[in-house]
């Protein structure tokens, strides 16, 4: 299975436990007096959103090359990233006006099995952050780490409406409001995962250096094809799930131009089949 392929299953899998548990909390929320559950609704429901927009981004990222897009469409994907931080934080912001509305309100004391539904919703979350961000790495997918990241925002505030649901009923009268300021913290935690995912997909369309390991790979099976005595320059830029790389590749000078031109495909088969996830190769040759 190619890593487009890879990337748009797990999407679906994001779809459809979002859909579940939007439902779950929503309804645990309504019956169980919390409105940390109600909030913890709230951000699933956009989460759905934000998959089936990270799913068009893939599919759209994965056309291929045109007469007006020479690279491919994969800048798009950063592009749904910076959606998909909007719908993280205008979750976060909705989540925090309703706690403060809330904890100005007299509330009710949640119920003791909304626990049970939250303990559940906590581990389901933390697995499904652990199949997606492992998906995100094996396919280079910054907008299926910032899917991922969304499922371990989810269970962040899971776990702060735990911790104020059981504050609540350990002290019973007078902190009927506990789970409202969990719901509150909540939210601050997604507004900072906000920046962590908006800051990588900003370097991304800025073309920002940040594949120094990739660069030494590239370098160090270089040298391994028979006439590249070394490399100068090597530039990298990431477009959705390839890298593209300019590479600057040492001959001996006395070769023909034919001879150079030999090599540099030789060099660029040779990195495009040991690096599977690389793009355009551009070689220049630069004669010793």
């Amino acid at each position: 299975m190619s890593n487009e392929q890879t990337a748009i299953k797990t999407t679906y899998f994001s779809i459809a436990a979002n859909l579940g548990l939007a439902l779950i909390k929503g309804f645990a929320g309504f019956f169980g007096n919390s409105h940390a559950l109600i909030a913890d609704a709230i951000e699933s429901t956009s989460d759905i959103f934000s998959s089936i927009l990270v799913l068009f981004g893939l599919k759209y990222a994965n056309k291929p090359a045109d007469k007006n897009h020479p690279y491919g469409h994969g800048r798009v994907e950063p592009l749904v990233t910076f959606v998909i931080v909007a719908f993280l934080v205008t979750s976060a912001t909705i989540i925090a006006y309703k706690s403060i509305q809330n904890i100005q309100t007299p509330q009710e004391i949640p119920k003791a099995w909304t626990l049970i539904v939250l303990g559940s919703i906590i581990l389901w979350k933390e697995i499904s952050y652990r199949i997606v961000v492992k998906k995100s790495i094996e396919t280079n997918s910054s907008s299926l780490k910032a899917d991922a990241w969304h499922h371990r925002s989810d269970a962040i505030t899971s776990v702060m409406a735990f911790l104020g649901i059981s504050i609540a009923l350990i002290y019973g009268e007078g902190y009927e409001t506990a789970d409202d300021w969990a719901a509150l913290l909540a939210s601050l935690f997604i507004l900072y995962n906000s920046y962590l995912i908006f800051r990588p997909a900003l370097g991304e369309i800025m073309d920002e250096h940040v594949y120094d390991d990739l660069v030494q790979e590239i370098r160090d099976i270089s040298i391994t094809v028979d006439g590249i005595l070394g490399t100068e320059k090597c530039f990298i830029r990431k477009a959705g799930l390839q890298y593209h790389v300019d590479l600057h590749a040492i001959v001996d000078g006395g070769i023909s131009v034919t001879e150079g031109h030999t090599l540099a495909h030789k060099l660029k088969d040779t990195l495009r089949s040991e690096i599977l996830n690389l793009g355009h190769v551009l070689i220049h040759i630069e004669p010793y």
